[in-house]
């Protein structure tokens, strides 16, 4: 499923992982570490690929559309694990 976001909240997202979750998530999807990283705002195309992300100008570094966003449902899934665990 896609999903629209802006740039600050998907870093917002990635900087609220515990220590480990890109790894995680990279394990769980099968998928190399840098591309989840990519996924985040990275930019290691060398090592990790894009996955469908899409961004355009705006307010709050701007709007990213995610092709899917299976990786921000494991992310979001963590954090609240995480919380609930403190």
């Amino acid at each position: 499923m896609d999903a629209k976001i802006t740039f600050n909240e998907l870093r917002k997202i990635k900087d609220s992982l515990p220590d480990g979750s890109i790894s995680k998530i990279a394990n769980e999807l099968g998928l190399e570490v840098e591309t989840v990283r990519n996924y985040f705002g990275g930019k290691n195309y060398e090592r990790g690929k894009s996955i469908g992300i899409h961004t355009e100008p705006g307010p709050d570094g701007g709007i990213v559309e995610l092709d899917d966003d299976t990786i921000l449902m494991l992310a979001r899934h963590i954090i609240e694990e995480h919380r609930i665990h403190l």
